[in-house]
């Protein structure tokens, strides 16, 4: 049996290139390192009471100051160890005196599982390797000259139970490196997935506000505009009077649309009137002379696909007063068994789509805005015009019922 303690100590005799072992076996085997640290007491005190009842008292004192020794060297190489200070001189040293202690003393060789796995413990590498190895090889010794040199299992068992222990110990710390390298990785990853999603997040949420700020507060102040510049004009005839009373209510409305963007950018006025209604009074806010058809049979829409359309109306119903000097416009809304589908036409001047200007500082959004809104709630959008022809906005959102919402044509 002693053999197999002898064979504890040399499981650093031969494994290349480790890894520091100091702050492995304490994060992983921590409660492990107690029970090895207090088993080592215990079996240095079994051996020396063994050492003491077979041997003189001469022949003691030798042996009791090595053991004392070798204790106080164990005690202070663990304690460094688990501060993570290198303690290399002292292992050396404790290994020294325990290889003088098991020669001259082999009943101490079951003792040598705790320094082996002192060794791996506290030394990394090629030192590690190198301490477990000659703890290894002189209790191997120890056990040969207990044997009268006569039992050659003494001499080959140790080394070779010490191999095995530290290709084992070699394979559990590799296990372990890989493990914390992947958790430092999905960290990382999970770090690196994280801040994206803010990105993300930031960037949609930056074009959310940019197009309710043009859908309301830049239309309502370029038509509020117009309307001055004309009422200027014409100053001091009742034309000019009409164009100023208008000019006034768009800036209340784009106040109060203001207000409602500051508060959760909500449509305030529109949200509690049925969906025709609501769609009417957005489409008028810009062209005073809108009319509104709604076929199929009205029911809820949910609150996302209402803000849209509305939003959608407001727009379009902007660029006709802005760019399209039309005489006539009309919002038709039509109820399918599974979509809401939106038509805004103008007799107006008309356009080339495919030669719009790209956005800019001078305008340009509309278009673009409108399209976001729909294509973001899996909706379908598209313009059609042309020059002297008039301009159709059209756009096809699915409805998923809202409960809680009166169906939108009961109004």
């Amino acid at each position: 049996m002693p053999t197999r303690a002898a064979g504890t100590a040399p499981a650093t005799a031969a494994a290349p290139g480790t890894r520091p072992r100091t702050s492995a076996p304490r994060t992983g085997l921590g409660s492990i390192g107690t029970a090895v640290h207090l088993g080592f007491a215990v079996l240095l005190v079994a051996s020396l009471v063994r050492y003491v009842m077979r041997h003189s008292p001469a022949d003691n004192l030798l042996i009791l100051g090595l053991a004392a020794a070798a204790s106080l060297l164990y005690a202070a190489v663990a304690v460094l160890a688990a501060r993570g200070r290198p303690g290399i001189p002292w292992m050396f040293t404790l290994v020294v005196v325990w290889a003088v202690l098991v020669v001259a003393a082999p009943s101490f060789a079951w003792c040598s599982f705790a320094l082996f796995f002192l060794c791996r413990s506290a030394l990394a590498g090629t030192a590690a390797y190198l301490a477990a190895g000659t703890t290894a090889a002189a209790t191997a010794a120890g056990l040969f000259r207990m044997s009268d040199g006569t039992d050659l299992a003494m001499l080959l068992g140790p080394l070779a139970v010490g191999l095995m222990l530290t290709l084992i110990y070699d394979r559990i710390q590799h296990d372990a490196e890989e493990q914390r390298r992947l958790h430092a990785e999905v960290t990382r990853a999970q770090g690196e997935l994280a801040a994206s999603e803010r990105r993300a997040g930031t960037i949609a949420e930056r074009e959310r506000v940019s197009r309710e700020i043009h859908d309301t507060v830049t239309q309502g102040l370029a038509s509020s505009l117009l309307l001055l510049e004309a009422a200027g004009r014409a100053w001091p005839g009742a034309a000019a009077r009409d164009e100023l009373r208008q000019a006034t209510g768009l800036l209340r409305t784009n106040l109060s649309e203001t207000r409602s963007l500051v508060h959760e950018l909500a449509s305030p006025g529109l949200d509690g009137s049925p969906l025709p209604e609501a769609l009417l009074v957005a489409a008028r806010q810009y062209v005073p002379q809108a009319r509104l058809l709604v076929t199929g049979e009205p029911r809820a829409v949910s609150g996302e696909v209402r803000h849209a359309l509305l939003r959608v109306v407001q727009s379009a119903a902007s660029n006709i007063n802005l760019h399209a000097s039309a005489t006539a416009a009309t919002v038709t809304l039509g109820f399918l068994p599974e979509a809401v589908t939106l038509d805004i036409y103008d007799d107006g001047a008309g356009f080339d789509p495919a030669a719009a200007a790209p956005p800019s500082d001078a305008g340009g959004y509309g278009l673009r805005a409108m399209r976001q809104r729909v294509e973001q709630l899996g909706g379908t959008f598209s313009v059609e015009s042309s020059p002297g022809e008039g301009t159709i906005v059209a756009a096809q959102l699915p409805a998923a019922p809202a409960g809680g919402e009166d169906p939108g044509g009961q109004g």
